[in-house]
């Protein structure tokens, strides 16, 4: 049986890169690796001060954190961020596929194809090219993780650029998981369902998100941390006999 302390830093020795971890899920996910004692590379885009800010707060409760900039819509990117990651701790054994983006919500018939061009990059493509990147170069027992959206088991009207990307990337999870199983490689999923972010207040009015508090049985809306716990979960030892599989964190709604 492990004792508390081992249990409390269970990723310890470990190193996780999050994509996309200056905000939200990411940010939230970034934190709880930590605390489990990982070394952690957070991701961003553009938002720098925001990433050097979550390093900034892993540091000072004495965990190893850097902030790397990559655009992972950019193969060439998402190439140069492990490389940078695995020069900065010496490997990698956990990948969190987090970033992600909102497109505008259309009906199917009038979606352009410029409008799929940036949903498919955002939310399918990006997360194929970090997993093959993973899968190439994640040390053997390692974790593999993608975020991806309860859209996918719940469409909505307007969605079908989202749901069908994330929907992509779940299929991906569940091929990659046989391909790297004789290594001893996990890949998961995790679905939220909506989830209070900046990024969320921005692209949902509010008429919906109380539609989805009324049918979520917990009664509300997620939180980056609820969402976190569990990726945090499946990047342990604990969910070693967990693979192909995508969780759904969205509190009872599907």
């Amino acid at each position: 049986m492990k004792d508390m302390k081992t249990a409390q830093r269970r990723l310890e020795g470990k190193v996780a890169l999050v994509t996309g971890s200056s905000q939200g899920i990411g940010r939230a996910t970034a934190i709880a690796l930590s605390r489990l004692g990982a070394a952690v590379v957070v991701n961003y885009h553009r938002e720098e001060e925001a990433a050097h800010a979550v390093v900034d707060l892993l540091t000072a409760a004495g965990g190893r954190a850097i902030a790397l900039q990559a655009d992972v819509c950019h193969v060439a990117n998402i190439r140069a961020l492990f490389q940078e990651t695995a020069a900065a701790f010496g490997g990698i054994d956990i990948v969190i596929s987090n970033a992600g983006g909102q497109v505008p919500l259309h009906p199917l018939t009038e979606v352009t194809e410029e409008e799929f061009d940036l949903g498919f990059s955002l939310n399918g493509r990006s997360h194929f090219f970090v997993l093959q990147t993973a899968a190439r170069v994640v040390r053997d027992a390692g974790r593999i993780i993608v975020t991806s959206s309860s859209a996918t088991a719940a469409p909505y009207p307007g969605g079908a650029v989202y749901a069908g990307a994330k929907a992509a990337a779940e299929l991906f999870v569940r091929v990659l998981a046989k391909e790297l199983g004789p290594r001893g490689i996990t890949v998961n999923a995790v679905s939220p369902g909506l989830t209070e972010s900046a990024q969320m207040r921005v692209g949902v009015t509010q008429d919906r998100v109380d539609a989805v508090v009324n049918m979520t049985p917990l009664g509300r809306v997620g939180l980056p941390p609820d969402i976190a716990d569990v990726i945090a979960f499946l990047a342990s030892d604990d969910a070693r006999w967990i693979t192909g599989q995508n969780i759904r964190v969205g509190g009872g709604v599907v």
